[in-house]
């Protein structure tokens, strides 16, 4: 019986096919996983250069900082007003950039544009344009208001930064709302109209549930991106004035390449890990009560 049988032959050509992205899953998502679990159960001085196991004393000391409830609290505003602002201003826009005017085309490029631009020479701008002496007071002082120092204001700061990086990243949630819109069948907005349904009802009956697995989609990209901003804080405020822009990842930097405790710095990365798995699973979970067609 011949051994290189057509079945087998079959399955090593699939094989060979999925191999690079099999190994490109172990080493760069499976090993670093678990590397990071094994470093956050030891304490790693690359300075002393010691390496000592010491259990779960990294969580129980995660469990007792009072600073890394603060980084969660300014976590939590940030990713809220982020996902608030993004997906309401991106679902706005798309809406307006779907109605057939002239012109349209135009700003759809204009709106999209900062998605293709460095993203830290974006915040470096920004942060050029948000000083004391810079163009958006300079802007307001026109109008007769003093602006404020918009980087070193405890609340003006947060704000300051979920602006930047809702301007930054809006227009790629408007493409993908706008590519949903468009594959909204117009036959319905019509019928609708002959039964008497206002606009209001036609978006709230027709529109949302129609796009509701985009909306799925944006949110956890949204919400998974907000958790994970690092280049702004670290640009813009340095986790200023305070603590109350230090959000978790910017924490985490802090412990690990400041501090040089890497072993607790592995272990909030796998705070951050847990925390990013629960939310996407809540939101995959709950997509069943809402997004249409799904059971």
């Amino acid at each position: 019986m011949t051994f290189w049988t057509y079945r087998r032959r079959d399955n090593l050509v699939g094989y060979l096919f999925v191999a690079p992205a099999l190994l490109g899953s172990l080493a760069f998502v499976l090993v670093p996983l678990g590397l990071v679990g094994w470093y956050s159960l030891n304490e790693w001085n690359v300075l002393g250069g010691t390496f000592e196991f010491i259990g779960a004393e990294n969580y129980q000391r995660l469990l007792a900082d009072e600073k890394l409830r603060s980084a969660l609290a300014a976590t939590a505003w940030f990713a809220a007003g982020l996902v608030v602002l993004n997906l309401s201003l991106a679902l706005l826009l798309a809406v307006l950039l779907n109605q057939k005017l002239r012109g349209t085309t135009i700003f759809r490029t204009l709106f999209f544009s900062p998605v293709l631009v460095s993203l830290v020479a974006w915040t470096l701008v920004w942060q050029l344009m948000l000083q004391p002496e810079g163009s958006v007071n300079g802007l307001l002082g026109f109008f007769g208001v003093d602006g404020p120092n918009w980087l070193r204001g405890d609340t003006t700061a947060m704000i300051s930064v979920i602006v930047v990086q809702v301007i930054k990243n809006v227009g790629l949630n408007m493409v993908l709302f706008l590519a949903a819109l468009q594959g909204v069948p117009a036959p319905l907005y019509e019928a609708a109209k002959i039964d008497g349904a206002g606009p209001w009802t036609r978006f709230r009956r027709i529109t949302i549930p129609l796009i509701s697995p985009t909306i799925l989609l944006t949110s956890i990209i949204t919400i998974v991106g907000s958790l994970q901003v690092f280049a702004q804080i670290a640009v813009l405020t340095q986790g200023g004035p305070g603590t109350s822009t230090t959000v978790l990842i910017y924490y985490l930097y802090q412990q690990a390449f400041q501090f040089h405790h890497f072993g607790y710095g592995a272990t909030i990365s796998v705070l951050l890990f847990v925390i990013v798995a629960a939310l996407t699973l809540m939101q995959w979970r709950m997509r069943r009560k809402w997004v249409l067609h799904e059971t």
